[in-house]
């Protein structure tokens, strides 16, 4: 009788999730076509300055490269599978896009020792760093946990970024000290986050109770949390690096495939949704427009300041977080590397 409760109890949790996520999805569609106007960002003259993106071989990411290209900034790619990242360039290179250079490096989000040798690599290959976006991510995964024991959204999405920042977070501050603006860190979350409830820090792997879109939407929550609590702690230490959360929209893109709306109405998705250049160009205009220079803690969206859910603004909780994860990472001090 008690496994018949519980089987209700999570079937009622996921159809809960469901109607959740299709009401944000529709809301967030009707958002980016009223905004659409809005939702614009030439590419900015970046010469000579250094860009690190997660996820940079394929989707939302492989366009962003596309535009920090066009800007004619040295871009340095992170993906898992660099031959896919090569194909990206070839494909922009010979779309005429000839600005900028490109260095490839390997990385698997799923694993802290790969962060860090991802780390290592970019400081050995660039001694500045003027923007840091945290972008490759997983959606809707059925339970897996990565090597160091997080579940895999937690631990792509949030927990791995938040690593790669700490590593990363000492050239974009001597980076900064040595420019006129910010160097800025861009965690691309989502409007997903709205769906998530305050965290469980004793069960962030929602082990028992597992349930694929409330771990997303807890990952993308934990994301926004992190961009307003880092920024804040940045603020207070007079550090010149703003940090900023970006939701590039509904966006058709290959994390969609495989979901029972692309699977029975791809037309909605094409006619609905928006394109990954659409998508790319909150990323940049979050990362390069000089009108959010010195502007930092903020969630944007089609390119302007958007508001954000009750938990995510919540200082407490914020706080909570970070403990908890340097705890889980056993860092003392956030940015210092011993």
């Amino acid at each position: 009788m008690n496994r018949m409760f519980a089987f209700i109890w999570i079937a009622l949790k996921h159809i809960k999730y469901e109607i959740i996520y299709y009401i944000l999805g529709a809301r967030g569609i009707f958002e980016d076509l009223i905004y659409s106007t809005k939702n614009k960002c030439e590419p900015i003259r970046k010469t000579g300055e250094f860009a690190v993106i997660t996820g940079g071989a394929r989707g939302l990411g492989a366009v962003v490269v596309k535009k920090l290209l066009q800007c004619d900034m040295h871009v340095i790619i992170g993906c898992r599978k660099p031959e896919a990242a090569e194909n990206v360039v070839k494909k922009i290179r010979e779309n005429g896009i000839g600005t900028g250079s490109v260095t490839i490096l390997q990385i698997d989000m799923a694993s802290l020792e790969s962060i860090k040798r991802f780390a290592n690599d970019v400081k050995n290959k660039a001694d500045k760093l003027h923007i840091l976006i945290n972008n490759a991510g997983i959606m809707f995964s059925p339970y897996l946990e990565t090597e160091d024991g997080f579940e895999s959204h937690w631990g792509v999405n949030y927990i791995g970024h938040f690593y790669l920042t700490h590593l990363l977070l000492g050239t974009l501050i001597e980076t900064s000290n040595l420019s006129d603006t910010n160097t800025r860190i861009i965690n691309v979350t989502s409007c997903a986050h709205f769906a998530g409830n305050k965290i469980d820090f004793h069960d962030v792997n929602m082990k028992n109770n597992y349930i694929p879109s409330a771990a997303y939407a807890q990952s993308k929550l934990a994301q926004l949390m992190f961009t307003k609590i880092l920024d804040h702690r940045l603020k207070n230490e007079g550090k010149n690096v703003r940090v900023l959360a970006v939701h590039p929209g509904i966006v058709d893109t290959d994390i969609f495939n495989g979901t029972f709306l692309k699977t029975l109405f791809p037309w909605v998705i094409k006619l609905l949704f928006k394109t990954a250049d659409q998508g790319a160009t909150s990323i940049l205009y979050t990362s390069v427009s000089p009108i959010l220079n010195n502007k930092g803690g903020i969630y944007i969206s089609n390119c302007c300041e958007s508001p954000v859910s009750k938990i995510a603004d919540d200082p407490l909780q914020q706080e909570q977080l970070f403990k908890h994860s340097l705890s889980s990472l056993d860092i003392i001090d956030f940015g210092k590397i011993n």
